[in-house]
């Protein structure tokens, strides 16, 4: 089975107005962007080619992205559960950009 080319777990996953979880998912796997509940249950998915995702001007230098998928406006606050030190999460989030931008595009 191949690796996923992003993942992220910890993720706080809204559709506003409101919180879906505080500790989901994110998962980029052969082609598909996936966020999943904390019990695995899959919230929304889509190909990446049709995902838009980028950093919202509110966020500031957290983890916070905003993903289109399927017509719905997600917002992802990465690393928000984990011990890590101040810019990770603003790392991670940067990762899960790039790997939208590259799963989009068809590089690997």
């Amino acid at each position: 089975m191949a690796e996923p080319d992003f993942s992220a777990t910890g993720v706080r996953i809204e559709r506003w107005p409101r919180s879906l979880t505080t500790a989901g998912e994110v998962l980029i796997k052969d082609g598909k962007l996936a966020l999943l509940t904390s019990y695995g249950r899959v919230i929304d998915s889509a190909p990446v080619r049709a995902v838009r995702a980028g950093r919202p001007w509110f966020a500031g230098r957290d983890g916070t992205t905003v993903a289109m998928l399927n017509g719905h406006r997600y917002r992802l606050t990465m690393g928000q559960r984990s011990r890590r030190p101040d810019g990770a999460a603003t790392a991670l989030a940067g990762r899960f950009l790039e790997a939208v931008r590259r799963a989009g595009t068809g590089r690997g």
